[in-house]
C-alpha cells in the first residue's frame, strides 16, 4: 500500500477547497467531454474537471504546436471558472504521443514485454511524458495492465505479457518513468492504470458491444475508420470478446490480473480506469466490490476512478439515470462522457436530490480528483513550458526507440545460421507490402484511434533501415521477380487495428499472404519471413517453409531498429512474452494447449548462441 500522496497541509487545503463548492462544482468535476464536443464556454461555465481527446482526436493542422495550443484554450478557459480549479486534459498515448504527427512512436506494449527490461521501459516513460507534456497534456490514459489470456483478443498487443509478473515489473517501471523526479514537477504525467479488472480473461462470444442493427447510429464506431466495411468486420469476429463477460472464479482474479494494480499503486499511480468488461455477468462499471472494497479498500488507493469512453451507458441500456446512479455508487469518480455531458450533469444532480447518490460520495469522488490535481501540482503550475515542443520526436527519442525495437525482435526460427544477414553479401531479395508500411508497422492507436497504411507519421521503415544499412537490396511489393536470389526476405503484417474492432476468430495468414510466400520460397535458396503482428499468428502449416523466423510484432516508427538485428549490428535478444499457440484448437489459453513455441521461447545471435532448449521439437523443424 502506497504511503497518501499529499502531505497533512495539502490535504487541509483540498478540504478547504471541497468546503467551498458548490454540487454543480462537483459534478463538473466529476465530468469528463471529449474535445470536439465541449461548446466554447462550457468548461468555465460548469467548472469542468477534465477534457480528453479521443483516439484521433486532434487538431487541424496536426502539429504539436496545435495540440499545445487546442488544449492550451481549454487550460485557460478553466482557470476563468469561479474557483479557478486547474483542468486535466487526458490523452491516449500508449505507446508514445501516438495521435501527435512528428512523435516518437514506440513499439506497442507485447513487444516491450518480450525485452523483460523495466530499465527500458521506464526510460521509454520519461521520453513518452516529456512529449505528452510539451502538448500542455498532463494525462495519459496509460499504462494497460492487462494479462491476455486469449489471443484472438483485438487488445492483446496493449498487453506486456500473458505472465502476471512481467505486467506488473513493466508497468510499474512505465509508471516511474511518467512521475519523473516526482508528481509535482511539471513535466510528470499521470498515468491512468487499465482496464480493471480481468479485460483480459472474458469469454469469446460473450461481447455485446456491436449490435448490427445500430451499427448506422453509432457514434462511437463511426469514428473508426476502417479498409473494410463493419458487417464484414463482424463476419471475422470483430466484438466477440472485448468488453465481454469473465466467467472466472475470484480466486483467479486476484491472483492472475489484480497484482498489477497493485504494483502501480505501489509505484505511486493515482488514476485507474474500469473495464467495458463484467465479471460472472455483472459490468465492472456497477462492481461496488471491486471498485469500492477491493481496490479502494484492500489496495488503499487513494487517486480517482474513471470510467472508460461512453461505458456505464451499457450498464442499463435504455435507462440513463439509473446507470449513473450505479456507476457513481459503485465507486466511479469522474465520467467519461465523451458526447452528451450535459445529460450526466443533469441526471447526477437528481440523483443527489433524490436521494438516490449521497452527498458525501459525491464528495469523496471530488476530494480524489483533486488530490491528484494538487499532487501534480497543477494548482502552482497549470500550464507547462512551451519550450518542450523541442522534445517532441526528438533524435534522442527516436533513438531510445529504435533500441526498444532491437529488444524487443525474437528469433523463433534460425537454420543453418541464415541470420544475421551480410551487408556486404549478394544482392537481398525484400517482399511483402509491409516492408515499406509505415502505418502497418506502427499498428492500432496511431494519429488514428484505429490506425492506417502508409506514411501516417515521420518514421523509417523496415524497407527503407535495410537500405541504409549499405546492403544490395531488391524490393518487390507482391513478391513476382524474373531471376533468383540467395536470400529472401518476406515482410507479413496484420491490418492495423484496435479494441474489438480487432478480435479475430480466425488468426491464420491470408491466402494472399500464402500465394506472396509461395512466389518468394521458389525465387530464394533460403527464406527469412519477418512477421508485424500485435499477437501470435496460427502459422503451423507455413513454417517448415521457412528458415527463419522473425517475431517483429508492431515496432512503431523506427523500422531501422528492424534492420539493425537482421543485419547483426545488434543480436537477438528478445524473448516471447506469450505462448504461440500451434492451432486455433489451443485458443484460449489453458495448461493442455499444444504450443508452436512457449512463452519465454527465443534464439539468441551473440557469442554465446543460446538456444530454447527443446525448442526445435516445438516448432516441428
Amino acid at each position: 500500500m502506497a504511503p497518501h500522496p499529499l502531505s497533512s497541509a495539502q490535504q487541509q487545503s483540498v478540504e478547504q477547497l471541497l468546503e467551498t463548492m458548490t454540487l454543480s462544482e462537483k459534478i463538473g468535476q466529476m465530468t469528463q467531454p471529449e474535445k470536439n464536443s465541449v461548446k466554447p464556454g462550457d468548461v468555465t461555465r460548469l467548472s469542468l474537471g477534465s477534457v480528453l481527446s479521443g483516439g484521433g482526436g486532434n487538431p487541424d493542422p496536426n502539429t504539436p504546436q496545435s495540440w499545445r495550443e487546442m488544449v492550451g484554450a481549454f487550460h485557460e478557459e478553466a482557470q476563468q471558472s469561479r474557483l479557478g480549479i486547474p483542468l486535466l486534459y487526458g490523452v491516449d498515448a500508449v505507446h508514445g504521443h501516438n495521435n501527435v504527427v512528428g512523435a516518437t512512436v514506440f513499439p506497442h506494449n507485447i513487444g516491450l514485454g518480450a525485452t523483460r527490461d523495466a530499465d527500458l521501459v521506464r526510460r521509454i516513460g520519461r521520453a513518452t511524458a516529456l512529449e505528452v507534456a510539451a502538448t500542455d497534456v498532463r494525462w495519459d490514459f496509460a499504462p494497460a495492465v492487462s494479462v491476455p489470456q486469449d489471443v484472438r483478443w483485438g487488445r492483446t498487443y496493449e498487453g506486456y505479457s500473458q505472465d502476471t509478473g512481467v505486467v506488473s515489473e513493466l508497468a510499474a517501471a512505465l509508471i516511474e518513468g511518467f512521475r519523473g523526479d516526482g508528481w509535482a514537477t511539471p513535466t510528470s504525467v499521470l498515468p491512468s492504470v487499465k482496464h480493471f479488472i480481468a479485460d483480459a480473461a472474458t469469454t469469446w462470444g460473450t461481447s455485446r458491444r456491436a449490435d448490427r442493427s445500430t451499427l448506422a447510429t453509432d457514434r462511437t464506431l463511426a469514428i473508426a475508420q476502417m479498409g473494410q466495411s463493419f458487417v464484414e468486420l463482424l463476419d471475422l469476429g470483430a466484438w466477440q470478446i472485448d468488453q465481454g463477460n469473465s466467467e472466472i472464479d475470484e480466486a483467479t482474479l486476484r491472483a492472475v490480473h489484480l497484482p498489477p494494480y497493485q504494483a502501480a499503486i505501489e509505484a505511486g499511480a493515482l488514476n485507474v480506469m474500469v473495464s467495458y468488461s463484467s465479471w460472472q455477468g455483472l459490468k465492472m462499471h456497477a462492481q461496488h466490490y471491486l471498485l469500492t472494497e477491493v481496490l479502494k479498500g484492500e489496495l488503499g488507493f487513494a487517486g480517482f476512478v474513471v470510467s472508460d469512453w461512453e461505458a456505464i451507458d451499457q450498464i442499463h441500456p435504455g435507462d440513463y439515470d439509473r446507470c449513473v446512479v450505479d456507476a457513481i455508487n459503485a465507486g466511479l469518480d469522474m465520467v467519461m462522457v465523451p458526447f452528451d455531458y450535459e445529460r450526466f450533469i443533469a441526471s447526477l444532480g437528481r440523483a443527489v436530490q433524490s436521494g438516490q447518490v449521497s452527498e458525501s460520495r459525491i464528495d469523496d469522488a471530488v476530494r480524489r480528483i483533486l488530490t491528484a490535481k494538487v499532487a501534480l501540482g497543477l494548482f502552482e503550475h497549470p500550464r507547462t513550458d512551451p519550450a518542450l515542443l523541442n522534445l517532441v520526436g526528438c533524435a534522442e527519442h527516436r533513438t531510445l526507440a529504435r533500441e526498444a525495437v532491437q529488444k524487443s525482435l525474437v528469433l523463433l526460427k534460425n537454420v543453418g545460421d541464415v541470420l544475421p544477414l551480410d551487408p556486404a553479401g549478394p544482392e537481398l531479395l525484400v517482399a511483402g507490402e509491409a516492408a515499406d508500411d509505415l502505418g502497418a508497422q506502427c499498428g492500432g492507436w496511431t494519429i488514428s484511434w484505429m490506425g492506417g497504411h502508409g506514411p501516417v507519421t515521420p518514421g523509417t521503415t523496415l524497407l527503407e533501415g535495410l537500405q541504409a544499412a549499405g546492403g544490395q537490396v531488391h524490393f518487390s511489393p507482391d513478391g513476382v521477380v524474373d531471376r533468383d536470389y540467395p536470400v529472401g526476405v518476406v515482410v507479413l503484417a496484420e491490418a492495423p487495428y484496435a479494441e474489438g474492432m480487432g478480435d479475430r476468430s480466425d488468426l491464420s495468414l491470408s491466402a494472399d499472404q500464402v500465394a506472396l510466400l509461395e512466389r518468394v520460397r521458389a525465387r530464394c535458396t533460403r527464406l527469412v519471413v519477418v512477421l508485424l503482428s500485435g499477437r501470435p499468428l496460427i502459422i503451423t502449416e507455413q513454417l517448415p517453409q521457412w528458415d527463419a523466423l522473425v517475431a517483429a510484432w508492431l515496432p512503431g516508427t523506427e523500422g531501422q531498429g528492424v534492420a539493425d538485428v537482421l543485419y547483426g549490428e545488434r543480436p537477438f535478444t528478445g524473448k516471447l512474452s506469450f505462448d504461440w499457440p500451434h492451432s486455433h484448437a489451443d485458443l484460449p489459453r489453458r495448461p493442455e494447449a499444444t504450443l508452436l513455441f512457449p512463452l519465454g521461447a527465443g534464439l539468441t545471435t551473440d557469442a554465446d548462441s543460446i538456444r530454447f532448449p527443446g525448442l526445435q521439437d516445438n516448432a516441428k523443424v
